[in-house]
């Protein structure tokens, strides 16, 4: 019979799956999109925030005029770095994505360059997505406002709940909310266009109000100008955030995995740039005014609004607009965009477990990594993820502006490198090609990723030149420690596997000790100690005696006396403890067994029962704990537990079935 806690994690994530039926859990185009490309489509809901808050610090009419401009570097960037990707996903469909092109064409050093700065940008979307939702969910319901952080925790874990059900199910349940939220945004820009067209869109509630100018940027020009442009320019690339999911998660999609990840890149492609192009020109045409301390830079009349005011998001206040007059089209925009922020950290949720896979494949982080839960999800990944995230969102209190300055660094990065790899892969394809149709493609290929590689580049240098002190400095620091700790973990897989390396002379002396020395520990003459003893009578030593410490005089002579009088067919040795320690004379005495014939084994045999619930252990003393704890640091000696189970033990094993998957000695991680 299952036990609560195991009755409670089937219902929370389902039954068990087989791991032959790890092909159910593929995913078709419809369903890939939104579990892959939520992130990069919900970014239209806080890039233009963030484009029109930096042109705003100088003053209202820059954001209002320049804003459009902004947006269109923008497109072209992402239109570049996708169709560099499309390369990428049919070079590289294992999975590996930008880690396995830095890996193999630039070195190992780049691949963990690259792994570190995506698993830093993966924490980051859950962070951003989540608390930007929150944010946006707040304009329609008043009771989210001031409790952002703690419901961006709890909605951590439910997506966290959802994504170790497994990926088939956590993106048929999140494929309906992404394709209503496309649905609603596109409608309100077709509206929207259709209103301003006909001359009946009306202004934003923020229209009619002055933004000041930040102190020290009244009337900026030439170069700080220009920093102030690219300092926009950046934080508009918010937008970018997630293409690189697709690529890392190319194995999740059905067959053919390369052509049907290359399309839904495509799509994904397509729509963002469709929406962002469009609500950029709702928010000029609006005349949205949108400032990073509202309270302070919006004014009415030449007196600033103070801090009653609330300003809405972008969208937000385009939404009140278009549907003026129609209030469930503007409640609808605000709980679709709440939800696909909040499921847009479903992306990282895929991208983050496969990647920390693989990188645990290849030695550079914990083995337990690679290793699948009961519903075919890599759990471990899943459940780091979502701890680091919240941890963040806790940290940050879920301020999207704070939080937003550590973002995109990490994903320029790994852009960067991996359009890099793409060129040298096409090189060095180039040099064994004789096909003319086929050299022509690799050309072409290559034409594209040197672009990719330039423009990414190029990016990258702007966003560490305009955010490196707001914030970014961070997200740099947290990826150096992530390289250095994976450089760590491999170096000690490697020393652990040389030291285990079978050598020839190893396999023809078949390592045999010259004679065993077996030593079973006696506290007192009980079922566990005959147990102990005839185990270790079995298995024929070449000597074999029992072992008492000598704590209290009478309870020793006692048991040997008893010993004597059950006739036991073992020597039993008392060792002195003038001290009344048990652990430092089997350890001393252990020790002088093997200095004085270092060519034999040691086996300790350690009687112990098993107790069947957590506060039984309190009424009990670890000595065997702590013994196997110190004799497993002895050279040439071997533990064995020889255990009795007691009542109270019986259906231990069904309750352990519901230890968490982290660490988990059962499944081999270890």
């Amino acid at each position: 019979m299952s036990s609560p806690g195991r009755l409670v994690k089937r219902v929370l994530l389902g039954r068990a799956m087989r791991s032959d039926k790890l092909h159910e859990t593929l995913l078709p185009k419809r369903v890939a999109l939104p579990v892959f490309a939520s992130d990069a489509l919900s970014s239209v809901s806080y890039a233009p925030d963030e484009i029109l808050l930096t042109l705003g610090l100088a003053g209202g009419a820059l954001a209002l005029t320049h804003s459009w401009e902004i947006a269109l570097a923008v497109v072209v960037v992402m239109a570049v770095v996708i169709a560099s990707y499309r390369q990428n996903v049919r070079a590289y469909p294992s999975g590996g994505g930008d880690y396995e092109v830095a890996s193999v064409n630039l070195g190992p050093k780049a691949g963990l360059t690259v792994a570190s700065a995506l698993l830093v940008d993966y924490v980051l979307t859950v962070a951003v997505s989540v608390s930007a939702g929150v944010q946006n969910a707040a304009n329609s319901f008043s009771f989210v406002r001031g409790h952002e952080a703690v419901v961006a925790v709890v909605i951590i874990v439910a997506l966290t709940a959802m994504n170790l059900r497994g990926v088939r199910e956590s993106g048929t349940a999140f494929a309906i909310p992404t394709y209503t939220f496309m649905v609603t945004i596109l409608g309100m820009a077709a509206v929207g266009i259709w209103r301003h067209s006909t001359g009946t869109l009306p202004p934003a509630e923020s229209a009619d109000l002055e933004l000041l100018s930040e102190p020290g940027y009244e009337g900026i020009t030439g170069l700080a100008l220009a920093f102030l442009f690219l300092r926009a320019f950046s934080s508009g690339c918010a937008a970018l955030t997630g293409v690189e999911a697709i690529s890392n998660g190319v194995p999740a999609f059905r067959k053919p995995k390369s052509a049907n990840a290359a399309t839904t890149l495509l799509l994904m492609g397509v729509i963002s740039v469709t929406m962002l192009l469009s609500m950029v020109a709702l928010a000029t045409w609006t005349g949205i005014k949108y400032a990073e301390d509202p309270a302070v830079q919006l004014a009415r009349d030449g007196v600033p609004v103070g801090e009653g005011y609330v300003q809405d998001t972008v969208m937000g206040q385009v939404a009140e607009s278009v549907f003026a007059g129609f209030t469930p089209g503007v409640v609808l925009v605000s709980v679709v965009t709440g939800l696909i922020l909040v499921l847009a950290a479903n992306t990282a949720f895929n991208g983050f477990p496969v990647l920390g896979s693989i990188l645990a494949r290849d030695g550079f982080l914990p083995r337990q990594l690679h290793t699948r839960g009961d519903r075919l999800a890599f759990s471990n990944g899943i459940l780091i993820l979502a701890g680091a995230a919240a941890a963040l969102v806790w940290i940050y209190d879920a301020q999207v502006t704070r939080l937003i300055q550590l973002y995109i660094v990490g994903v320029f990065v790994s852009f960067t490198l991996s359009q890099i790899g793409m060129v040298r892969h096409w090189n060095r394809h180039l040099r064994l090609e004789r096909d003319p149709a086929e050299r022509r493609r690799m050309l072409r290929s290559r034409v594209i990723n040197g672009i990719g590689a330039a423009m990414s580049g190029t990016v990258l240098l702007v966003v560490l030149a305009t955010k490196f002190l707001q914030g970014a400095g961070f997200a740099i620091a947290a990826m150096v420690v992530l390289f250095v700790l994976m450089t760590g973990i491999a170096r000690h897989y490697a020393k652990v596997r040389d030291e285990l390396r079978v050598d020839e002379d190893d396999t023809r002396q078949q390592m045999l000790p010259s004679r065993v020395h077996a030593i079973v520990l006696v506290s007192k003459i009980h079922k566990p100690t005959l147990r102990a003893i005839a185990y270790a009578r079995a298995t024929r030593p070449s000597v074999l005696e029992a072992l008492t410490v000598d704590v209290d005089p009478d309870e020793t002579r006692a048991l040997q006396a008893e010993w004597d009088r059950r006739d036991i067919p073992v020597p039993l040795k008392a060792l002195d403890s003038p001290y009344r320690e048990i652990t430092r004379p089997i350890v001393d005495y252990v020790k002088s067994i093997r200095s004085g014939s270092p060519r034999d084994i040691v086996v300790v045999y350690i009687p112990e029962y098993v107790l069947g619930h957590w506060w039984e252990q309190v009424l009990h003393n670890q000595s065997a704990l702590r013994l196997k704890g110190r004799l497993l640091f002895t050279p040439g000696v071997m533990v064995s537990s020889v255990p009795w189970q007691l009542a109270s033990s019986a259906g231990v094993e069904d309750r352990l079935d519901d230890v968490p998957v982290v660490g988990d000695v059962r499944r081999g991680d270890h």
